[in-house]
């Protein structure tokens, strides 16, 4: 670690101390009219490789200065604007400003004295609402990837997950010219796609198709980058295949192939690993596919990444996924994607926790310790179809079928102790469940634009069918200790089916006031979901030895049926800098409720006013501000509302208040920018602050035996404050190296209204997220990126009962990448996790270091990689978390020590428009 130091410090003073700073000053105008071209690209080159040193944009009057640092004595001007001849002068620096004076765009090409006309190369333009980046002016490394070109360019960053940010804003929606490439998973295509078939690399504001169609402004916060494939590089196949075997029985393998033959495209994979990553995987393959840091659990205790189930969560999964997407063009204005994936996971995990629950007069502790195994199969089948009828008309449908089955085992044990100690409770579970689910779900969009001032009407409908069965085997004991104890014996079979209609349907129309900048909105929400939920809980007959006698009491046999309409209209004024809307309208919406296993129906109707503002005002490039307050009604859910009183679990008892009133939410935000996405470069900041009326809480209720008994009630008082800070700064040494550190401060005050026992109180917590990171690259040399975090939460209550208490949490990441000698890649990713407050018997601090060395040979084709995996063996997962009246520690199952050697093969056939290589493995 030191070398690695000494080497950055040394680096960096060097690299100082021989670059110089330049800067260069002109104004462009157009050669007959002599008026000014504004937004036109100015760069900077190496004159040895053309490599982009530098880049800026001409302003309002066609001015501009170019600044950065180069090395070299001489470096070539470009110069490129659109409906112009570009052109490029060869400047020396000095140490001292140059001014180029001003400089007269020809539209056509004619030699200029000491100027050279050149081809149209600009490496950043802007298009209207569009920034491209020209891939062929961004050096990388030798057979480099999409995201190993997005981390070239300047305002773009790729974490290690794949997550990609442009100008400080995530993008949430790749393309391939101008199409999805397996559905929502943007890793696949940018991990996958190489850098030498892309041409530009284009970036807007996040849109629907209709959204375009209409030129409606898109989502600001959001944006989705298009990756335009080189007409000449457009036909052929090219993939990737690669498998790996470790210690302690690990594996992965994975393989992508794709087909594209101009407008047409056809790719298929397939992943498994038992090394907890949903079919890809950390390391070569994780590259190839996508990382599975940020995943979402199911209910079923299976997970979702990017919208795909593999199963798993904490614990160990082996899991397996095989997918085909497709894509094509069907004359004029129509088109086509559809894929489909396959996934299938087996998961096991046995976890501990140790909780502290405080009551106003009282304390007790509770332990459990389970295990659990979960397998699950889904399939998932998506279509998307768009058909532009003429100028005026557009048709979106958007199909998407799954299906899934799991199967699990659950057993879990128990027990609640007094003060001093004494068992109060205890309870012992074995659960074996058994759950097939059926989803279709269809979007049928119509867009008709009318007038030449931007006027249209849109008439959305959405409907979505779901179907569950699912059957649960429980054998479970209770015993209840006390002055009056109590055992309860359960052997159970519970038949369970679900199903639910959703329809929806949203017409709405624009009326422009003033052509393309004032509209009027008028729009129209209706929905209605009905859903039945049946329960059938059959108790164990020894006589008969079957599972037949009926338990009314735990079973149900709901209809639930949600409705609401909402009319609504909205004004709108778009300008070059200026972007403010209002939007008012009023929800009439209903609640019923029929069981018709006992006399349990109601009817609740919520009707309130709906209100939001929005405005955002752009000062210049680099410095934008922006604010809004929306108020939001939430209604309670039938599960709050429903008076049945349910006793499935005989420690934990909940009942519904048909009495509740819907909240409403009060939400004001604020945010302003200043930076600079040429450098990499400024502040960033954002508040938020809400307050809610009429929140459901639970009112919880323990008996002397610790049995809980909850219901629900309306309280007031809650509100929220939040905001963020941050500063960050890039220094470009040069060509090669670059500098940047970053500061962020992140902070939250949360002021809720709870019960405890009856007793309503007060909680507030306040916590902060500061952290400081740092990067030093070295373009073909290293990276080096460490980075420290700290979590710090204070909860305070209104109530003598409850002591205020204080949590804290440390975490250092380091991670490094050496590129050198050529084709060896040595990557090392190292987290120090400390936690002072949990409790003892608990792992308070660890050190987690994963590392990978990958050689390249056969031309970059193929590469051998060895991982290590917990470098040190340290890995663990405990965590503490803490509520008004609990504290928990938690430890369950996580991945240990092991060493997995991968190989990985690389083919490419992709030649000219309608050409295939006939020696694709030369």
């Amino acid at each position: 670690m030191q070398k690695y130091f000494y080497l950055l410090i040394f680096s960096m003073l060097s690299s100082l101390l021989y670059a110089q700073n330049f800067e260069i000053t002109g104004k462009l105008v157009d050669e007959n009219e002599e008026i000014p071209l504004e937004s036109a690209t100015v760069f900077a080159e190496k004159v040895a490789d053309s490599s982009l040193i530098t880049y800026t944009i001409t302003g309002k009057q066609g001015d501009f200065e170019l600044a950065g640092k180069s090395s070299s004595e001489e470096i070539n001007v470009n110069i490129s604007y659109n409906g112009y001849t570009p052109f490029r002068k060869k400047v020396t620096l000095n140490g001292q400003p140059i001014d180029l004076g001003t400089i007269k765009m020809a539209v056509l090409a004619e030699e200029l004295e000491g100027v050279v006309v050149t081809a149209n190369r600009a490496p950043i333009t802007i298009k209207k609402d569009t920034l491209e980046f020209n891939a062929a002016s961004f050096n990388t490394k030798a057979n480099a990837t999409v995201e190993d070109l997005l981390k070239e360019l300047p305002g773009v960053e790729v974490d290690a997950q794949g997550n990609i940010t442009v100008n400080g804003k995530p993008v949430n929606k790749i393309l391939v010219n101008g199409k999805p490439f397996f559905g929502d998973d943007p890793t696949i295509a940018t991990r996958n796609l190489t850098k030498e078939i892309v041409e530009k690399i284009q970036v807007t504001d996040t849109k629907t198709d209709s959204q375009a169609f209409t030129g409606e402004k898109g989502d600001e916060n959001n944006k989705t980058i298009n990756i335009k494939i080189d007409e000449e590089k457009n036909k052929g196949i090219f993939g990737r295949v690669a498998a790996g075997g470790g210690t302690d029985k690990r594996f992965e393998y994975a393989g992508l192939i794709n087909y594209f033959d101009n407008d047409l495209r056809v790719s298929a994979l397939a992943g498994g690993n038992n090394i907890n990553s949903p079919g890809f995987s950390f390391g070569e393959i994780e590259k190839m596919f996508g990382s599975a840091r940020y995943i979402n659990m199911n209910s079923n205790g299976s997970f979702n990444y990017n919208g795909r189930s593999f199963g798993g969560g904490d614990g160990i999964t082996n899991s397996r996924t095989a997918g085909a997407n497709f894509a094509d063009d069907f004359g004029k204005g129509s088109d086509i994607s559809a894929d489909y994936f396959y996934s299938s996971s087996n998961s096991f995990n046995e976890e501990l926790r140790s909780r502290e629950n405080i009551l106003p007069e009282n304390r007790y502790f509770s332990t459990s310790s389970s295990n659990s195994e979960n397998d699950n199969d889904s399939h998932s089948a998506n279509l998307r179809f768009k058909t532009q009828i003429d100028s005026t008309f557009l048709i979106e449908v958007r199909p998407q079928l799954t299906f899934n089955r799991s199967i699990s085992d659950l057993n879990k044990s128990e027990e609640s102790r007094n003060l001093d100690q004494e068992l109060i409770n205890q309870s012992q579970n074995d659960n074996h469940s058994e759950r097939e689910g059926r989803n279709f779900e269809s979007e049928l969009i119509v867009t008709k634009k009318y007038g030449t001032k931007g006027g249209y009407f849109r008439i959305r409908t959405n409907n979505k069918i779901n179907d569950v069965d699912n059957e649960d085997f429980t054998n479970s004991s209770t015993q209840i200790f006390g002055d009056e104890p109590n055992s309860i014996n359960r052997n159970q079979l519970t038949e369970g089916k679900t199903s639910s209609a959703d329809f929806k349907i949203t017409p709405s129309w624009r009326f422009p006031i003033i052509a393309d900048t004032l509209f009027l909105y008028l729009g129209y929400n209706f929905e209605k979901d009905k859903r039945k939920d049946r329960k059938s809980v059959f108790d164990f007959d020894n006589q008969s030895q079957q599972y037949e006698i009926f338990n009314t009491a735990q079973s149900t046999d709901f209809t639930n049926t949600d409705q609401s309409s909402k009319p609504q209209v909205s004004l709108t004024y778009t300008s070059e800098k200026l972007h403010t809307g209002i939007t008012v309208g009023y929800i009439f919406r209903s609640l019923e409720s029929n069981d018709a296993l006992r006399a349990i129906n109601f009817k609740n109707d919520f009707d309130a006013l709906e209100l939001s503002f929005n405005f955002r005002y752009q000062f210049s490039k680099k410095f934008s501000t922006y604010m809004g307050y929306y108020l939001q009604n939430n209604a309670p859910s039938v599960e709050q509302l429903s008076p049945f009183v349910d006793v499935s679990n005989p420690l934990d008892i909940t009942r519904g208040n048909p009495d509740l009133k819907p909240s409403n939410s009060h939400n004001l935000y604020f945010g302003a920018n200043n930076y600079d996405f040429k450098t990499q470069s400024g502040i960033y900041s954002y508040i938020r602050a809400a307050m809610t009326n009429d929140r459901v809480a639970p009112n919880t209720i323990v008996d002397e035996n610790l049995v809980r008994n909850t219901t629900y009630a309306n309280v007031n008082g809650n509100y929220e404050l939040s905001g963020s800070l941050g500063y960050s700064k890039n220094i470009k040494i040069d060509t090669l190296r670059s500098f940047k550190y970053g500061v962020q401060m992140y902070a939250t005050l949360n002021r809720n209204i709870n019960f405890n026992n009856n007793v309503q109180y007060a909680s507030k917590t306040v916590s902060y997220f500061p952290s400081v990171n740092l990067s030093f690259k070295w373009n073909d040399y290293f990276e080096i990126n460490p980075e420290y975090s700290l979590n710090f939460n204070t909860n305070t209550f209104n109530i003598d009962s409850f002591e205020d208490r204080k949590y804290t949490r440390h975490e250092f990441n380091l991670k490094t990448t050496t590129f050198f000698p050529k084709n060896l890649e040595w990557n090392n990713d190292v987290s120090y996790i400390y936690n002072p407050d949990v409790a003892n018997g608990f792992e308070k601090k660890y050190v987690f270091w994963n590392s990978t060395v990958s050689y390249a040979f056969l031309d970059d084709k193929a590469s051998a990689s060895l991982k290590i995996y917990d470098l040190l063996n340290q890995n663990n997962n405990v965590k503490r978390t803490s509520s008004e009246d609990y504290i928990q520690d938690i430890e369950s199952t996580v991945l240990k020590q092991y060493f997995m050697l991968t190989l990985s093969y690389k083919f490419n056939t992709l030649g000219k428009k309608g050409v295939i290589d006939d020696n694709p493995w030369d």
